[in-house]
């Protein structure tokens, strides 16, 4: 059976950068935000490779990338993911980083997906990122879900496979490092990623330039998005640093284990 799958994706400042925050009560930032490298949000990555994997495994199956950033930045990243696998934009020209209310994005994402002409419902997977290396609100997914009716909603997922019937065995993250198991019956479903068990995809600049030639067109067609903000925000700073360095020699690997638990356990 092939599917639709729809992934979401915002971009993320590169993480080797020094990001310091800018207090502006109408729209905080980061200093020289336009400037800094962005990278495509790593739980999001998780996701697309997964989608590509299963694309794969299941011929005549889409992957469609939906993603809410500055144009501008959008193409210098998706000239990176392009090489990853075969896929699709839809663009949204809007702010990103976390400083942006997860309901205002994910009404956007929901629009862009509901307004897709060739939709069809009866084999859409939703994919995303449990969370995401800017807010981390862990929400978006799940309101994207809902505003497009679709009830079947799995977080933290690590493995999908599908079944010989066609149902869907989902395998998500809970406490203690153990999965819960679960099955559906069909599509449409939304899958929140965790970091699933694929590695990131090698370039293939053959598919980053087949994929450029639909993508630029598509980033040439960005519907611009103006998101309301919904919070109020007071103050912007770094989260304070804690490090506690302790030199030592000839001391047995199994000490300094638990050394290590005693000092996690306080």
């Amino acid at each position: 059976m092939p599917y639709q799958i729809i992934v979401c994706g915002g971009l993320a400042p590169d993480p080797l950068q020094t990001l310091e925050p800018v207090f502006d009560p109408a729209r905080p930032s980061l200093k020289n935000e336009l400037m800094l490298p962005a990278v495509f949000d790593p739980w999001a990555a998780h996701a697309l490779y997964e989608a590509g994997h299963l694309a794969r495994q299941h011929p005549g199956s889409v992957v469609r990338v939906v993603s809410l950033a500055p144009k501008a930045k959008l193409q210098q990243v998706m000239m990176t993911v392009a090489q990853k696998l075969p896929l699709e934009l839809v663009a949204l020209d809007g702010p990103g980083g976390g400083f942006t209310d997860a309901a205002a994005v994910a009404a956007a994402l929901a629009d862009a997906i509901a307004a897709m002409p060739d939709l069809d419902r009866s084999r859409l997977l939703l994919f995303g990122g449990w969370e995401s290396a800017t807010r981390g609100a862990g929400a978006v997914m799940q309101r994207v879900a809902e505003r497009l009716g679709i009830t079947e909603q799995f977080l933290a997922v690590d493995e999908l496979s599908v079944e010989a019937d066609g149902s869907l065995l989902v395998k998500e993250r809970i406490e203690g490092g153990r999965h819960q198991i679960s099955r559906c019956s069909s599509p449409p479903v939304m899958l929140a990623w965790a970091t699933g068990n694929l590695p990131e995809p090698p370039n293939h600049p053959q598919t980053g330039m087949a994929n450029m030639r639909v993508i630029m067109p598509a980033l040439q067609k960005a519907k611009p998005v103006a998101l309301e903000p919904a919070a109020e925000f007071l103050r912007t700073a770094l989260p304070s640093v804690i490090r506690q360095t302790r030199v030592v020699k000839d001391v047995p690997a199994a000490e300094i284990a638990r050394e290590i638990a005693e000092w996690i356990r306080q």
